[in-house]
């Protein structure tokens, strides 16, 4: 078996090289595969980080793990009543929370307004929570950015996103309108299908969920009369699950309880819109284009040394020849070579994104207007990524020692072309 007995020597020719070779010289490529392996995982991590961080916050401050709402022709769930029955008996649910909810209006400043200024409105979504639930399911009372949260008493009380308010964003567009001059106790009015309500700005919520940071929360009574709804069906429920339920699982028992007939169920994951995705897509090619430059880069690093160092030992790669090495051998030997490199480069590189990026950018993510960016790395598609740094590593360093090996061994052993 002469390819074995070949790689053999060269795995010993490599490891001899290896030993001998300048410390200062082996630690830059290593440090030059790290930052390749990095380059490859951490740039298509964050873009797709970015989307991801988005999907997360509405999964945690909206949707829950499983939403049930409303089908696409109807304006609420009809027999909602039955299927909070449902959600009460199933030893699957943690928490969850039914919600009424209505296109509004909501109008600042109107008792000043004279008759010729244009009124202060903003549309919004008015959503009817029972406070306690909600809380258990998306947390919302964490996200007061002014005020305090509901109460179940609290009357003609409004929560109100900060994205609906002038001094918060401030965007100059006709098709963007906010409230001026609103703070916390400030009265407002809300219109909803002709009805109109004056309510106190009890808190303010800062999110980055569209559906938060531009909505009205009051409490669920107030809002079933003034929609004039008291048949108890509402327009959604976000559920939370138990530790280790799948979502995906609980969405087929309640599909098999037969909640679909009068309701949408989805998965967190099936409830995040489309363009989300599509995005997702997008920033991962761009992502994968970025990266193989990077790649392409670390393997002409690769080739160069490799080229470099076995032009410098031509002699000694003829001597070699001389005494009855295979040149298959010698090539192994900078094969295993350029395998060291990547090992070591990948295998640093793992430990940093693993135990040092993506811890470090889950307690601190990047701050951006539509999310909380942070570091996707799932382990399967990184060892992908290695193995495709390490496969275009043995190719850069084969090329430059066939080149050389090849070469008349007179050639090589007397330094003529």
């Amino acid at each position: 078996m002469p390819v074995l007995l070949n790689a053999k020597i060269g795995f010993f020719l490599a490891v001899r090289q290896i030993r001998r070779a300048s410390i200062w010289t082996t630690g830059l490529i290593v440090f030059v595969m790290i930052l390749t392996f990095l380059n490859l995982v951490v740039v298509s991590g964050i873009l797709v980080g970015l989307i991801e961080g988005s999907i997360s916050a509405y999964h945690a401050q909206y949707t829950g793990d499983v939403v049930v709402s409303t089908l696409d022709n109807k304006n609420y769930i009809e027999g909602a009543p039955n299927i909070i029955n449902i959600l009460k008996n199933s030893p699957d649910v943690a928490s969850f929370s039914p919600r009424f909810s209505a296109g509004a209006i909501a109008e600042a400043n109107y008792q000043t307004k004279k008759e010729t200024d244009k009124a202060n409105t903003a549309s919004a979504q008015l959503i009817g929570i029972n406070p306690s639930q909600e809380n258990a399911v998306t947390g919302l009372s964490g996200h007061m950015l002014e005020g305090s949260y509901l109460n179940a008493t609290d009357y003609d009380k409004v929560l109100i996103g900060y994205f609906l308010l002038k001094q918060y964003v401030s965007i100059d567009s006709p098709d963007f309108t906010s409230l001026n001059n609103v703070h916390v106790g400030t009265k407002i009015r809300i219109t909803v299908n002709g009805i109109t309500r004056e309510v106190t700005v009890k808190g303010i919520l800062k999110s980055k969920v569209d559906n938060v940071r531009r909505g009205l929360f009051m409490i669920d009574s107030e809002v079933r009369d003034l929609i004039g709804r008291q048949d108890g069906n509402v327009a959604s429920i976000a559920i939370k699950l138990k530790d280790g339920v799948d979502p995906a699982a609980f969405k087929k028992t309640l599909l098999l309880a037969g909640v679909d007939q009068n309701a949408k169920v989805q998965t967190y994951a099936d409830a995040q819109p489309q363009f989300l995705k599509d995005i997702i897509n997008t920033f991962a090619t761009l992502g994968n284009f970025l990266s193989s430059i990077g790649l392409v880069v670390s393997s002409i690093t690769i080739f160069i040394v490799i080229f470099i160092n076995a032009l410098t030992r031509r002699k000694f790669i003829g001597i070699l020849k001389g005494i009855g090495i295979n040149g298959q051998a010698i090539e192994f030997s900078y094969i295993f070579q350029s395998v060291f490199y990547a090992l070591c480069g990948s295998v640093i590189g793992l430990i940093v994104v693993y135990t040092i990026l993506v811890p470090l950018f889950l307690a601190h993510p990047i701050d951006f207007p539509f999310s909380d960016g942070i570091l996707v790395a799932p382990f399967g598609e990184t060892l992908i990524r290695m193995g495709l740094l390490i496969a275009s590593t043995i190719i850069a360093g084969y090329i430059p020692s066939r080149m050389i090996v090849r070469k008349n061994t007179l050639d090589s052993i007397l330094g003529r072309n």
